[in-house]
């Protein structure tokens, strides 16, 4: 019975198998985290690809969006060609291209100023520069990291992540005011962003932080996470320049579908877009 073989030390070895896969540590947590929903769901239930099947089906029926199913559905097939079983996986939901994005959950460069006004109201002077960072840049936050001193006296770095490495240029505006703050911070070398430990930030610690932001400017939460900072970065980017080849480049993307996405209007102006073809009389 093949859920016998899943033990702790299984899930914790697949984390070092995708360590190795040089995924990123945000992603090996979601993996893991994924796997052992499914298992809880199981139940110690023999695994099969029809039990796999069932869970999926399980995942609709409690209102997942598709791309969200098919995202754990990912990690569990990941999870099963680690451990050698390949006939327990799953096929994906099939999912239409989309042609617009939901307006809820867009950021507008309004929102994310009145983001940064807020952290900077509150005196998170930290939070509002690691916002201009991303906004700015279109980091990852998993990037962060290597945002240090000398990259901010050399106004750039670079980055290995995947497997690749590209060179990140950081505007001469945000230069100095990262060497203000590291100054201020007493921070001659490394990391820019540390917490009082001396710790580089995590990425839960970073959500949560401007999740905390959403109340006071009546921004919805669902708008407000990192990532989305980065999309904003991508939109802002593109209508300046209309090059998705160099933005792709930018953004470190090895496809320019994945790119395509980044850019996808909100449904208000598809809509828009539909009534200017004046085809109603």
């Amino acid at each position: 019975m093949k859920c016998e073989g899943v033990t702790a030390n299984q899930i914790k070895a697949f984390g070092r198998y995708l360590q190795e896969e040089e995924r990123e540590a945000g992603t090996i947590e979601k993996y893991q985290r994924d796997v052992c929903a499914f298992l809880n769901w199981a139940k110690r239930r023999e695994i099969s690809r029809e039990l796999a099947a069932g869970w999926k089906e399980h995942l609709k029926k409690s209102g997942f969006q598709p791309e969200t199913i098919n995202s754990k559905l990912s990690a569990l097939n990941r999870f099963f060609t680690f451990l050698g079983w390949e006939d327990c996986r799953v096929k994906y939901l099939k999912i239409q291209h989309r042609l617009f994005r939901r307006a809820d959950k867009e950021l507008t460069k309004e929102e994310y100023r009145k983001l940064l006004d807020a952290a900077s109201g509150l005196g998170k002077g930290r939070l509002a520069l690691l916002m201009e960072l991303i906004c700015a840049t279109g980091i990852r936050v998993s990037e962060v990291k290597y945002i240090t001193v000398e990259a901010a006296q050399s106004g750039r770095v670079d980055v290995s992540l995947k497997g690749k490495i590209r060179t990140i240029l950081i505007p001469g505006k945000l230069c100095r005011k990262l060497q203000k703050y590291a100054k201020k911070q007493r921070i001659v070398s490394g990391e820019v962003f540390l917490t009082r430990n001396g710790k580089g930030l995590s990425r839960r610690q970073i959500w949560a932080e401007m999740k905390g932001l959403c109340k006071k400017v009546n921004v919805p939460p669902a708008k407000v996470f990192p990532h989305n900072l980065r999309h904003l970065f991508a939109r802002t980017f593109y209508r300046a320049y209309q090059d998705i080849v160099r933005l792709a480049d930018v953004l470190g993307h090895s496809s320019l579908a994945t790119t395509r996405i980044y850019l996808l209007s909100t449904g208000v102006e598809h809509a828009r877009q539909l009534e200017r073809l004046g085809l109603i009389s």
